[in-house]
């Protein structure tokens, strides 16, 4: 996100001296255009980045510059506070010296900007692994975050799998971003529901307080609800072999993946085999249609048959 990106800038700039635009590009993995639109955004916010010409020039901090961070506002220490509940630095090792960085964002806040960005970000959690993962483009996700921030009323016209769609008051609590899709998590009439929001037809916003917990664990809850899903599903245990380079994503998909066991493959080497487990036949069609050739279904010889009938079926049609 940009505001971790004009965090990072500058920091680099701060501990590392003068820098060319094409090498702090390199280090942020973006376009050199992107650098000069970042240095501009933050010079226009008072942090004195200048540049030097010549062969040996770049871009600089003005000498005793100490960041500070008073150029952030509130929505951009929002996105840092909340990209901090979904960040997986613990197991990275950096978990202490990422929560001190988010100790400095806060810091740097007034003290009711402060507040707020804090409210909002516990109200946001982003989790790389769903339920069942599909991609998602959701209209509704501007009001409904908005509604979550703003603490009121929602009215939705919402659609479920397996009936026909019906207005329902709620009261937001947070929104959920899983593996791609976007849910609401809220209470109607008192018991807590989640909603896709991809089957979410239209939304009105309530100039209603909404009648919610006043702090919130919204990863708990989500970890609940989730749990609770998947004890209702009826699930398919399967043996996979998938390229290591795609052994993440294989995780994010499924509802369970055992450890990784190094395995040969006719492809040759950079192959696992892991035990994993799927809601149901079409669930496993579709996490090996997008893993493509970079995956293999082994077991059960009866869900391999099927999803080899599903392509053979797509082949014809498409020949």
């Amino acid at each position: 996100m940009r505001a971790e990106r004009l965090l990072s800038l500058v920091l680099m700039l701060r501990n590392r001296g003068r820098m060319t635009a094409p090498a702090i590009a390199r280090e942020l993995e973006v376009s050199v255009r992107t650098v000069l639109r970042d240095v501009e955004a933050l010079s226009s916010v008072g942090i004195p980045v200048y540049a030097e010409r010549g062969r040996d020039g770049g871009f600089a901090l003005l000498p005793g510059f100490t960041t500070d961070l008073t150029g952030l506002t509130i929505d951009e220490a929002t996105a840092l506070l909340a990209a901090s509940a979904s960040a997986d630095t613990a197991a990275l090792g950096m978990a202490p010296a990422f929560a001190a960085a988010m100790r400095k964002v806060t810091d740097a806040l007034p003290e009711a900007g402060r507040t707020a960005a804090i409210r909002a970000s516990e109200r946001i959690l982003v989790t790389g692994s769903g339920w069942i993962t599909e991609a998602s483009v959701d209209p509704h996700l501007g009001a409904v975050q908005q509604a979550v921030f703003d603490g009121v009323r929602l009215r939705i016209r919402y659609r479920p799998r397996d009936r026909a769609a019906a207005w329902r008051t709620v009261d937001p609590i947070g929104v959920v971003s899983a593996a791609g899709r976007w849910y609401l998590v809220a209470l109607h009439r008192g018991d807590e529901r989640t909603y896709r929001l991809s089957r979410i037809d239209e939304v009105k916003v309530l100039d209603v307080p909404a009648e919610r917990p006043a702090d919130v664990d919204l990863a708990e809850i989500w970890h609940r609800r989730k749990t609770r899903f998947r004890a209702g599903m009826s699930t398919v245990s399967a043996t996979v072999t998938v390229r290591e380079s795609r052994r993440d994503e294989l995780a994010a998909l499924v509802i369970s993946l055992a450890e990784c066991h190094a395995g040969c493959h006719s492809d040759g080497d950079g192959w696992c085999r892991a035990e994993v487990e799927f809601g149901g036949s079409s669930h496993a069609g579709a996490v090996m249609w997008q893993l493509g050739g970079d995956a293999e279904l082994l077991a059960p010889s009866a869900l391999r048959d099927e999803i080899r009938a599903q392509a053979l079926t797509l082949a014809a049609r498409h020949g």
